[in-house]
């Protein structure tokens, strides 16, 4: 075992037992008395169940986190990443294609491996608490779906990335950073018009109260809203929720069909108030800039490391390889990424609060955006209460509570 080895080994073992740790707290931080701003909102029952839910789901993760790490190390121990290279090595093929096999393999073995752990979360968690509505025959499709795009999309991206780095000498992260980049902004450009409709249907929004009361709230923001439309979420789930998609002409904000039968009027007009606040205060733009830069890190970290010797050691690897220092460089880099990702966890829940503030400010009706908020938790059995540790390591969103308290504090609040 190198340094290379050991600095793997730790940050594997260190981030899993950070995670326990954050899992630990998050459970003891339950509290068997309802947050008063809850109060007619949730009945006893409801709060026993979010809060059975959360517990549920904590010791699932605890179970699939380690055997996730168990199969990493056992793997990597005897001698896989090396055994499967020479196999395929054996094969003949070009380099890159040898390396887009060796990567598939990877993939599709780690995606097997994780299929039933999915299974079970959708058809007896989800199942138990009330919200799956996905049919076998939907999962499936789904599946299969993901792989025609991985092949079909993700593919000659990732023989690029080898090409790039196999061919172009030092200047090969640049040109695997332009191309990623491009690619990235092409499929936002076409998810909203030829990839997301694969998995759902999206309508537009029919003509009725509701219509006309969000053209009359986009009208008074000047946000040119000509592509609001409805998805079928209730399709795969009971839980709801709105986002923002694409750009340009391609630019499009879905709701959930089972957000527009929970939620009234007022209410969905201030959720997708909150939508257009992000797009407002250009978060989307923010969130594009972080991807680039953070694939650039990416790129040029690998560049720097996927030729030293001790890193294939590391991995019992007997050959060099651009596609194998692919694999063995994303673990290493795996403590890199635990830390930009506490770092966009941050900036997103600033981000979510800053577009909390404009959607009560912008409809004059702070008390609709609570009263969202409030349901929104209700039906999805969100934790109320849960640990900031945990909030740290792996919230987008800051807890509900938190972000009513929020927007109570800015004097907007009823």
């Amino acid at each position: 075992m190198n340094a290379y080895a050991a600095v793997v080994l730790a940050s594997l073992v260190l981030s899993f037992i950070v995670e326990l740790i954050a899992e630990i707290l998050n459970l003891n931080a339950l509290r068997d008395e309802l947050p008063g701003e809850f109060a007619g909102v949730y009945d006893a029952d409801a709060y026993k169940r979010s809060q059975e839910y959360t517990r549920v789901r904590t010791r699932f993760g605890f179970v699939t986190s380690s055997f996730g790490i168990a199969i990493i190390l056992a793997f990597w121990f005897a001698g896989g990443f090396n055994y499967l290279d020479v196999v395929v090595r054996g094969w003949g093929l070009h380099p890159i294609l040898t390396g887009l096999v060796y990567l598939g393999i990877l993939a599709a073995g780690r995606s097997a491996l994780s299929l039933p752990f999915s299974a079970y979360s959708t058809f007896v968690i989800e199942e138990r608490f009330g919200f799956n509505r996905t049919t076998l025959r939907t999962y499936l499709s789904d599946i299969l779906k993901a792989i025609a795009l991985t092949v079909l999309l993700g593919a000659p991206l990732l023989a690029g990335i080898l090409a790039f780095f196999q061919y172009a000498g030092p200047s090969g992260w640049l040109w695997c950073w332009l191309a990623t980049t491009v690619f990235t902004l092409f499929v936002q450009f076409i998810a909203p018009t030829w990839i997301m409709p694969m998995f759902n249907k999206f309508v537009p929004l029919p003509d009725g109260e509701l219509k006309e009361a969000i053209l009359s709230y986009t009208r008074s923001v000047n946000f040119p809203l000509k592509n609001l439309v409805v998805m079928d979420g209730s399709r795969r789930s009971t839980k709801s929720n709105a986002f923002f998609t694409g750009f340009g002409k391609n630019k499009r904000i879905a709701l959930f069909d089972t957000l527009i039968e929970k939620h009234p009027v007022p209410e969905m007009v201030a959720i997708l108030a909150h939508e257009i606040g992000h797009y407002k205060k250009r978060h989307i733009i923010q969130g594009t800039v972080i991807s680039v830069a953070h694939m650039g890190l990416l790129f040029y970290l690998l560049s720097v490391f996927i030729h030293h010797p001790g890193l294939f050691e590391a991995f019992y690897l007997e050959h060099s390889s651009v596609y194998a220092g692919l694999v063995v460089f994303g673990m290493l880099y795996s403590p890199v990424e635990m830390v930009l990702s506490v770092v966009v966890h941050m900036i997103s829940r600033r981000n979510e609060y800053q577009s909390d503030r404009y959607a009560a400010a912008t409809t004059r009706d702070p008390g609709s955006m609570i009263q969202a908020l409030k349901r929104l938790s209700l039906h999805n059995l969100s934790n109320l209460t849960p640990h900031p540790f945990h909030v740290f390591l792996n919230y987008s969103h800051p807890p509900v509570l938190q972000r009513i308290r929020a927007l109570n504090d800015t004097g907007s609040g009823p």
